[in-house]
C-alpha cells in the first residue's frame, strides 16, 4: 500500500516571484497545492520537513496529507521541486491535489528477488535493468511501494517482462498494449586474448652472409688461358 505522510504547512497570502522570495527570506520553502478543479492553495513549508522526505527516496510514490495551519488538509502528491543550482536547496514545491475516485499516475520502483540463487547469474550472466521503475495508473490508496520480479528460475537469454511482476496491485502501466521488457539476463562478455607475436627470426635467417655476397660481386672476370 502507498505510504501516507502528513506534512505541516503555513498558508501564503500572495503569489508571484516577489512573494516567494519573501517567503524564502523567512526561512521557509514556498509551494502550491493545485488540481481537482479547485483553486490553488498557496503554502509554505519548513525546509527540514522537505529535506527529510527527499532523503527517504521514493517521494514521487508517496501520498501526502498537506495540513495547512488554520486551513484544510489536502491529499496530494509531490509533483515537482525546484532546486537552487548552487546550494541544491529546495526553492519551490508543487503538490497535485487528488480528486475523489481519481486514479493517479506514479512511478513505482522495481526490485529483483533471489539474485544470489539465480541460475543465469550463477552461470556468469549479467542482469541488465531496462526499467528501474515503471510508471503506472493506480488507486491512490493502493499504490505498491515496489514491484517485485523473481529471478529464481531466470536463465541466460531470458527477458523479464511486465507479466513477470509478482503482484501489480491493480495498477495499469502507462505503456499500454504490450508486455514490455523490464530487464534481461545477458551472456557474459568474453574478452579474447590478443594473438601472441611471432618470434623474431634469427639474424642469420634474415641476412645470409651479406659480406660474402659483396666480395663475390666484386671479383673480376676469370682469366682466359
Amino acid at each position: 500500500m502507498v505510504q501516507t505522510i502528513r506534512i505541516e504547512a503555513a498558508a501564503r497570502g500572495r503569489a508571484g516571484k516577489g512573494a516567494a522570495r519573501a517567503t524564502r527570506r523567512e526561512g521557509l520553502v514556498p509551494g502550491v497545492v493545485y488540481g481537482a478543479k479547485q483553486e490553488a492553495t498557496l503554502v509554505a513549508f519548513d525546509p527540514r520537513d522537505i529535506m527529510k522526505e527527499l532523503h527517504k527516496g521514493g517521494w514521487q510514490s508517496h501520498l501526502y496529507e498537506v495540513a495547512v495551519k488554520d486551513g484544510p488538509t489536502e491529499r496530494a502528491l509531490m509533483r515537482d521541486i525546484q532546486f537552487d543550482p548552487v546550494t541544491d536547496r529546495p526553492l519551490h514545491i508543487d503538490f497535485q491535489r487528488l480528486a475523489p475516485g481519481a486514479r493517479i499516475r506514479v512511478k513505482v520502483p522495481v526490485a529483483f528477488l533471489n539474485e544470489e540463487t539465480c541460475p543465469g547469474i550463477k552461470a556468469g550472466g549479467v542482469l541488465n535493468v531496462v526499467r528501474r521503475e515503471v510508471e503506472v495508473l493506480a488507486d491512490p490508496d493502493a499504490v505498491p511501494e515496489k514491484f517485485e520480479i523473481d529471478l529464481a528460475e531466470a536463465k541466460i537469454g531470458d527477458s523479464l517482462r511486465w507479466s513477470a511482476v509478482k503482484e501489480t496491485a491493480g495498477t495499469k502501466p502507462v505503456i499500454a498494449g504490450r508486455d514490455f521488457v523490464v530487464a534481461t539476463l545477458a551472456a557474459p562478455t568474453v574478452v579474447e586474448d590478443a594473438p601472441a607475436a611471432a618470434p623474431a627470426a634469427p639474424e642469420a635467417a634474415k641476412q645470409k652472409n651479406p659480406a660474402g655476397a659483396a666480395s663475390a660481386s666484386t671479383k673480376g672476370p676469370a682469366k682466359k688461358k
